[in-house]
């Protein structure tokens, strides 16, 4: 699995990201992850939607809550032809308890602990840690990846407005 060094850091220290580099115009790539129920999901089954995926380290963290949150709030003004995931690596178990004390009801949250296929697709996935790099990835209803953005220091949110403004201009 390729490694990639210096790409991110979190709260000042360099880490090294494992897995394929995605960029824009790329084919998104499928993976499966796990539903808060247990079952597994394929990205692909969300074929022919506009898909923003937020991928955070864990829920349990301040940052991804705020992101997570946030996310659900616009998720409802965008309309039904966009889906939002939410992609960690924290147990499915973990994950609908948090959904139910944030009343986080319009993002998909998924867990890639299993297996770590969204993590490796994407070239998220931190070597020593075994977490998920925070970053977007905005997918058109083809397929394509039209906008990444693997946030530079973990500790930071990303650019909200960047990722909406990439999303309605696929409306």
């Amino acid at each position: 699995m390729p490694e990639r060094k210096n790409i991110v850091t979190m709260k000042g220290k360099p880490i090294v990201l494992l897995g394929n580099a995605v960029k824009v115009g790329d084919k998104a790539p499928d993976f499966e992850v796990v539903a808060k129920d247990l079952s597994a999901v394929k990205f692909s089954s969300f074929a022919g939607k506009i898909c923003i995926i937020s991928c955070v380290p864990s829920l349990d963290t301040s940052v991804c809550d705020i992101m997570t949150r946030r996310f659900n709030e616009e998720a409802v003004k965008l309309g039904d032809d966009v889906v939002v995931l939410a992609i960690s690596m924290d147990l499915p178990f973990g994950q609908n308890r948090w959904c139910v004390a944030a009343d986080v009801k319009n993002v998909y949250i998924f867990s890639d602990h299993r297996t770590a296929s969204f993590g490796q697709a994407y070239g998220v996935l931190i070597k020593d840690l075994r977490l998920l790099a925070r970053a977007v990835f905005v997918v058109d209803r083809e397929g394509i990846v039209r906008y990444e953005n693997i946030v530079p220091e973990i500790a930071h949110e990303p650019d909200y407005d960047e990722v909406l403004e990439t999303v309605k201009k696929l409306l």
